[in-house]
């Protein structure tokens, strides 16, 4: 049999588990039809390039399919009736790679860099910018007012 491969987006207000559901869903009905599911990925919730039907991120999930050609036109039906499902794409492959994708590596790269260095000159603690009124001369004027007006009041009482 042919081997393909599916990217499945859904929605973002549904959980973790719910997607998973729909993949479960799929992979009930390709085995009914024959088919296996040869590798299952999710990538999590990620933001999509533009808003599609008001949803700004989604569930990524990746099948590796070795199915008929019946078989995923059946899956693609089921999964264009399905609510949850945003869209979905299915290419035809020569082989199934039994290593993690590209998504799923960049990911665990991302992970490994999370020292980014010293903070550059200039910036508060929180990384925002200094703005005018809070230069350096300005808050030594405000500390020297404020002292001033610490001994005027120790002078009074």
């Amino acid at each position: 049999m042919p081997l393909y491969e599916t990217v499945v987006i859904a929605r973002s207000e549904i959980t973790q588990a719910q997607a998973d559901a729909v993949a479960d869903a799929v992979t009930t009905q390709l085995e009914t039809d024959g088919a296996a599911v040869k590798k299952r990925e999710y990538w999590g919730l990620r933001n999509l390039a533009y808003r599609i039907k008001k949803n700004r991120k989604g569930h990524y999930i990746l099948l590796g399919l070795d199915a008929a050609p019946a078989a995923i036109t059946e899956m693609e039906r089921q999964l264009s009736l399905n609510e949850d499902v945003l869209r979905f794409m299915t290419v035809r492959i020569d082989e199934i790679s039994e290593e993690p994708s590209v998504i799923l590596s960049r990911k665990s790269d991302d992970r490994e860099r999370s020292f980014r260095g010293p903070k550059p000159a200039g910036r508060f603690e929180t990384g925002r910018k200094r703005g005018f009124d809070e230069r350096e001369e300005f808050r030594a004027r405000d500390e020297f007012r404020a002292d001033r007006d610490d001994y005027s009041a120790e002078e009074e009482g």
